[in-house]
């Protein structure tokens, strides 16, 4: 996934003066992506939803899936997402049987886990196929999970409306990354000025100290389901 999260910082416009882009800072968010290896912040005792990385489906042969956790996620007062970082689409059956037990296994131990994400770099092109892959996944996910997926911003620009309409039927919400490694992706405002084609549940991800300015009329946007911030370590001096 282009690694993702980030905290929303609505800069208030004074006397007709555009507001300026600040850090985003993940004391003003509720949701987040923590990733493996990055340290435990004060953040994470007020979050209301965790997406958790689990484990990576490599994409060099043979295709298998690795954790990515020393040990199974104790954290029952707080809703889960079980992330699942995917490098290819060519999952051999038993992949999915391993995906499932390892839901299994996180509610088993006590959490609340409410779903699983998969995060895939889908180029906006091949979003047909994509959707295949994920329609497969649905069928065989227990229905008490929901399924959400990682998305790029060039899909509410430049992705074809047939193929997002296809998405929005298989899935239960996407996260839009607006950054990549570190930092915000340059240019993001004139992306998301497109939302309004995304015909989905959707959030916008932040990185954590990443440039953010609120487009206008986000909030509005009767898809937007608010942000989930990509929480990282402190970048060395």
């Amino acid at each position: 996934m282009l690694r993702s999260a980030c905290a929303l910082v609505i800069a208030l416009a004074a006397g007709g003066v555009a507001a300026a882009e600040a850090p985003v800072d993940a004391a003003r968010h509720y949701s987040f992506w923590l990733w493996a290896g990055v340290r435990t912040q004060p953040e994470l005792a007020r979050a209301r939803e965790l997406y958790l990385l689990a484990s990576e489906v490599g994409g060099r042969e043979p295709v298998r899936l690795l954790s990515r956790r020393s040990a199974v996620p104790h954290l029952p007062d707080t809703p889960l997402w079980l992330v699942v970082r995917v490098e290819t689409l060519a999952w051999p059956p038993q992949i999915y049987g391993q995906v499932l037990a390892q839901l299994g296994r996180w509610r088993a131990a006590g959490n609340r886990v409410i779903g699983l994400q998969i995060d895939f770099d889908a180029r906006t092109r091949h979003l047909e196929s994509y959707t295949s892959f994920l329609s497969g996944l649905r069928r065989q996910l227990p229905a008490e999970y929901r399924l959400g997926i990682t998305g790029l911003m060039d899909w509410s620009s430049n992705g074809d409306p047939k193929g997002l309409e296809a998405l929005g039927g298989v899935v239960d919400e996407v996260i839009i990354q607006t950054y990549q490694g570190r930092r915000t992706i340059p240019g993001y405002a004139a992306y998301l000025s497109r939302l309004g084609r995304l015909r989905m549940p959707f959030r916008i991800g932040l990185v954590q100290a990443g440039d953010w300015q609120e487009p206008p009329g986000l909030t509005a946007n009767p898809w937007f389901r608010g942000y989930v911030v990509f929480l990282q370590n402190p970048a060395r001096p």
